[in-house]
């Protein structure tokens, strides 16, 4: 898979507790065309599907299970919760598992920030992180989590 460093989302990161991404995408404010007086409006949910790619680059301990969700913001400062993911358990969230992660939007999502959020179930783990972010595709053999 290819990564673009500029949506990446994480880059290997540790993920300790319940936590954001460490990068938020920012889809770039709207502007008005020449001659018109109407801003254009945003709306992120026509056209393809988009892959996003979420996979542990190093194995957990100790936590019970992991969620990753998608989140959006208009403000960068209020976050909604577009889509989440399958509960991943422990025994899974080894180096090389990949979350099978949907992403895509729903007509009508106008929102301009687009982040993750990781939720930690159990103890806190001291080991593993993820790197994620937006790919043209993504690994799909037999060795994909999620299935």
């Amino acid at each position: 898979m290819i990564f673009d460093n500029s949506l990446l989302l994480s880059s290997a990161q540790a993920i300790t507790a319940s936590a954001a991404s460490t990068n938020v995408i920012d889809l770039g404010a709207t502007g008005t065309p020449y001659g018109s007086a109407v801003a254009l409006t945003r709306d992120i949910g026509r056209g393809e599907e988009v892959d996003l790619s979420v996979a542990v680059v190093a194995s957990f301990n100790n936590l019970t299970s992991l969620q990753v969700a998608v989140q959006t913001s208009p403000d960068n400062a209020t976050w909604t919760t577009k889509y989440s993911g399958k509960v991943v358990l422990l025994a899974e969230l080894v180096a090389g598992y990949q979350f099978k992660f949907p992403c895509c939007f729903d007509e009508g999502t106008d929102e301009r920030y687009v982040r993750l959020y990781y939720t930690v179930v159990g103890t806190a783990p001291t080991a593993g992180s993820v790197t994620a972010g937006p790919v043209a595709s993504r690994q799909t053999n037999n060795s994909y989590g999620g299935r």
